[in-house]
Parts: C-alpha cells; structure tokens; sequence
C-alpha cells in the first residue's frame, strides 16, 4: 500500500538515510497491524532542544523526550482504520494518521546506552510513535504495556531489526 510520509528536519545532518529506512519501517508498521487505508504521516527530525520545546507547548512537559506521537484520531489497539471507519481526507484519499517527532539527541544516547546502532534506536522509536498513533498505550505498566511491547517486537523482528 502507499503510504504518503512527509520528513522535514530541524538538525543540521543529513537524514535522507534515515527517511529512506523509516519509510519502509512505518509502512511494515501499518501493515503488520492490518491498516488497509492508505496513511500520511509527518515526521519531524529535531534534537533535545527542538522537543523539548514541543513537550512543554504541546503537552505542558518540562523535558525533552526520545518520541512524541499526535494522533489524528483516537483508534483501538488492534483494532485499525478501515476502509468503513477512517475519515480519508476527500482532495488525497489519504487518512492523516497524525505527527511524529524524533529527538535524535535522544536517540543516538539511547543507541549507545543499550548497546545498539543508531539505525536501530530510531526504527524502534518510529513502530513506537507508529502504535501510539494507532490507539497503543503504555502508561499502565501492566496489559496495554505488555501488548505493545510485544506488537513494537513482533514488528521489528518481522524487519528483521535486532538489537545488535
């Protein structure tokens, strides 16, 4: 399915790489979790500085984060938009999933912390965002944790993305 991503950036490197592999990734995301519409999805490259910023506007949090997802909609885990259920936008036939943020300040510490790629760390961070804007939560520390943990590893191992 084609799925319509819009990259812009506020850091000073060169993201075309990582565009390239996250198109794939959120693509392998959506369909994994069954989504039979076509999506656009925008997604910020910024650094520690730039979401914090968003954080605190956006959300009233004084800190800088490693993702922040905004929903277009709210949707159920498991539970995707349809053909019957999405609002597609009428001028693209696309459905606006919502906003992604990417802190790569954060990414790149996270990368080096857990003792994997750069690559990695934001591939994981976008099924992350990917699953928030598809309804997952995990601010229970319990079930809804558990399942999108398990969702966030199904589809990385389906990309064959390890932590190595």
């Amino acid at each position: 399915m084609e799925h319509e991503l819009i990259f812009s950036s506020e850091v000073d490197r060169d993201t075309s790489d990582y565009e390239t592999m996250l198109t794939q990734v959120i693509s392998a995301a959506l369909d994994a979790e069954g989504v039979t519409v076509p999506c656009e999805v925008d997604v910020l490259f910024t650094d520690d500085a730039g979401i914090h910023q968003i954080n605190l506007e956006q959300r009233g949090v004084d800190s800088p984060t490693d993702v922040l997802s905004f929903p277009m909609f709210e949707w159920t885990p498991g539970q995707p938009p349809t053909e019957e259920t999405a609002e597609t936008d009428p001028a693209t036939g696309l459905l606006p999933l919502g906003d992604m943020v990417l802190n790569l300040d954060r990414a790149g510490e996270q990368a080096a912390e857990f003792g994997h790629s750069l690559r990695r760390e934001l591939a994981y961070l976008t099924v992350h965002s990917v699953l928030h804007l598809l309804g997952y939560d995990h601010l229970d520390d319990g079930p809804q944790q558990r399942q999108m943990r398990a969702r966030e590893e199904a589809i990385l191992g389906g990309l064959g993305i390890t932590r190595d």
